[in-house]
């Protein structure tokens, strides 16, 4: 099903960053010390009860002196656009200002469903001025304060109100598969270069997600799925190079995908965006291909030293199979196909038990994890426990005696026994008496 998202606006300085580390607080990254990726995030994903969303943060606009900034609103307005419900955060210490009513008239404009949130009520100032705020002409209003944690029980229970139960998509053996990257990157031209190299697409399925079309198409008489992600409706230089937002068109259509091609633009170089939207994927699970497109004039030389690049630059996906393509001239577009049954494969991919722990025990006597303080970590035996991606759990002594250092080594070292390219991989560890 299509999750729900949730965007918090504001002016400057009404604390809606505050707000949004709250709402997040149980958000844990599986890549979160990784070096090389950016931890600057605009979205989380939350799950409350019953419930799942996307939230999205924005920025501040002030418009005090003439001084608008084009870029901000433009931010504001893709989010306002994203979302189905907006959260319209307010300092209730503060009268109403010029910002203020300048957003609500955006938000007003946008027929969207708005919150009005008065935060800072822990303060008595906010008596004086909240009811000011009912002016706007909005008709839900909720109080808290962010810092101190009043009230955000009651705004959750708020934003869910008309939101249908989180249940998964039904059953649908098809692959489905999206390009994921930065604006002007060739997802598009690249997605009909996939489709025109067997001529044997079968239908498009139009308004799956806001900006996205599905399209179904044959290859070995097998039907896939390929979700393009290109494409924001309102067009223009500022919210094409708005790369964070960007952000927002992939979300939906990862959150569908078994594999994910990160789309990189060879001629522009790798940027921290791409990394950043190679994390979103990670994190969710997803299998993922690192595609470079624009390799219309390209040789081995070439090849070996842009691959040094994309390996130094993503230390954190250096499973990733690589693949130069050129949508333009339809080179090497044949190889793509492939890649991605092979990821999906992996990433689907059941060990036997026994098989595990013959990798585990051989590669624990090979290296023994370091002690501390006097204790070293013991591994009693793993299961794998879950597939896409495949989940591993180990039952030790301590889990606390864990170090990161020992992490990648056991991952590297099924990774060097166990078929895995493609696809992340999940290291569990449980004490053995919390069976």
């Amino acid at each position: 099903m299509k999750i729900k998202t949730v965007a918090l606006v504001g002016k400057p300085n009404v604390g809606k960053s505050t707000l949004f580390n709250k709402l997040a607080h149980a958000k844990i990254s599986i890549i979160e010390d990784t070096p090389g990726v950016t931890r600057d995030r605009i979205y989380t994903e939350i799950n409350y009860l019953d419930y799942k969303f996307n939230l999205i943060d924005t920025g501040g606009i002030d418009i005090s002196e003439g001084n608008f900034n084009d870029l901000i609103e433009a931010q504001v307005n893709i989010a306002i656009m994203e979302a189905d419900v907006i959260v319209f955060l307010v300092d209730s210490k503060e009268s109403i200002s010029a910002n203020d009513k300048y957003l609500a008239e955006m938000l007003h404009k946008s027929g969207k469903r708005v919150i009005v949130a008065f935060n800072k009520i822990d303060n008595k100032e906010s008596e004086t001025h909240k009811y000011d705020y009912y002016e706007l002409g909005f008709n839900e209003f909720v109080e808290i304060s962010a810092e101190h944690s009043i009230g955000i029980t009651e705004l959750l229970d708020t934003i869910v109100a008309d939101f249908p139960k989180y249940q998964k998509e039904e059953s649908d053996n098809r692959i489905k598969f999206s390009l994921i990257g930065r604006p002007n990157v060739g997802k598009s031209s690249l997605v009909n270069a996939i489709l025109g190299s067997d001529k044997l697409m079968v239908s498009d399925i139009a308004g799956t997600t806001r900006d996205a079309v599905d399209t179904v198409f044959k290859y070995n008489d097998n039907e896939y799925v390929v979700i393009d992600t290109a494409g924001m409706r309102k067009r223009g230089r500022i919210y094409e190079n708005i790369e964070k937002y960007s952000l927002l068109r992939s979300l939906k259509a990862i959150d569908r995908s078994d594999v994910c091609l990160l789309v990189i633009d060879y001629l522009d170089g790798i940027k921290e965006h791409d990394k950043h939207i190679a994390s979103i994927a990670i994190e969710k699970g997803k299998a993922l291909i690192i595609v470079v497109n624009k390799c219309d004039s390209f040789d081995d030389a070439k090849k070996k030293e842009f691959t040094k690049v994309i390996r130094a630059e993503f230390q954190f996906l250096p499973y990733a199979p690589i693949v130069f393509v050129s949508a333009l001239y339809k080179k090497r577009i044949h190889l793509i196909m492939p890649l991605i049954l092979k990821a999906y494969e992996n990433s689907n991919r059941k060990i036997a038990t026994s098989v595990l722990n013959e990798i585990v025990e051989e590669a624990y006597n090979l290296n023994n994890p370091p002690s501390y303080k006097g204790k070293r970590l013991k591994i009693y035996y793993v299961v794998e426990e879950d597939v896409m991606p495949p989940k591993f759990v180990f039952y030790v002594n301590s889990k606390n005696l864990v170090h990161f250092s020992y992490y990648r080594y056991l991952e590297n070292k099924l990774r060097e026994n166990i078929e895995l390219e493609g696809t992340p991989i999940i290291l569990k560890f449980k004490n053995r008496s919390e069976k």
